[in-house]
């Protein structure tokens, strides 16, 4: 994967393959935050409302009021995804999306060599994905803050600290000296990992920012073989939740009471 490149899900692709075919309609769906592109004697295929917002601003899909269509660079890429996926005859291929200070752009990846993208394929014993997309969009958004923080591994250092502190170590300007991007980056980072805690925020950076294989942690933290990818998913559900928390009881709407026309309530 290119440095710096953070993977798209595997829905991205799917759009791609779809819209090569020509414009499609894009409809409201069902769910809030997702639409349906439509396009006739091809059927439908859903997408987030984000994913589209990113692929339009990398100038990969051109947007209308109701409508999308490829752009030239998307479908040169969408030939690309193609052509690869014929060649190699296997799934590892797919898109990430790679930031230069305010561009953005789509390329090629090698999913294989992200350890939650592999995670995000697999399927348990009910055939459903052992990772949601929530939990996995969750990694890929802790990975793009870490390399956005230009968070580098130093010898002896302790990664589990809080990641804005200044007991790693480093320059003497520590984070007067950073880019307000990579700052805010860190700050992003400092706030998801503490919200997870201590116990789990230790695997995701293993896994999701220096992309360490499951067994290499279980090996490095004397953990049972097998229990890395149940710990990476409790802590990947807890991320997800920080990112995009449940409405509070306080804004839920209060139950009414249900009674025929006649019903009058009694006054105590």
């Amino acid at each position: 994967m290119t440095n710096g490149a953070i993977s798209l899900p595997t829905s991205a692709a799917r759009v791609l393959r779809f819209l090569a075919g020509g414009p499609a309609s894009v409809m409201p769906a069902a769910r809030v935050g997702k639409f349906m592109l439509e396009a006739a004697g091809r059927g439908s295929v859903a997408a987030d409302a984000d994913l589209l917002a990113l692929l339009a601003s990398a100038g990969v899909v051109v947007r209308t009021s109701h409508g999308a269509a490829l752009s030239a660079s998307g479908q040169a890429l969408a030939q690309q995804l193609a052509e690869k996926r014929r060649s190699r005859d296997d799934s590892d291929i797919g898109l990430a999306v790679v930031e230069a200070g305010p561009e953005r752009e789509i390329v090629l990846s090698n999913m294989s060599e992200s350890p939650i993208a592999q995670l995000v394929r697999r399927k348990g014993r009910d055939g459903r994905p052992f990772l949601t997309s929530s939990e996995y969009e969750a990694g890929e958004r802790l990975r793009a803050d870490y390399t956005k923080g230009r968070i580098m591994p130093r010898l002896g250092a302790n990664w589990e600290a809080s990641v804005a502190s200044g007991r790693r170590g480093g320059s003497a300007g520590g984070m007067v000296d950073l880019m307000d991007a990579a700052l805010a980056a860190r700050q992003r980072v400092e706030k998801a990992l503490a919200a997870v805690g201590p116990e789990l925020s230790g695997v995701l950076i293993d896994v999701c920012c220096f992309l360490k294989g499951l067994e290499q942690v279980e090996t490095e933290r004397g953990w049972p073989v097998r229990s890395a990818k149940v710990v990476l998913k409790t802590a990947l559900g807890a991320l997800a939740r920080h990112y995009d928390p449940p409405p509070s009881k306080e804004h839920r709407k209060p139950l009414l009471h249900w009674g025929a026309d006649d019903y009058r309530p009694s006054i105590t």
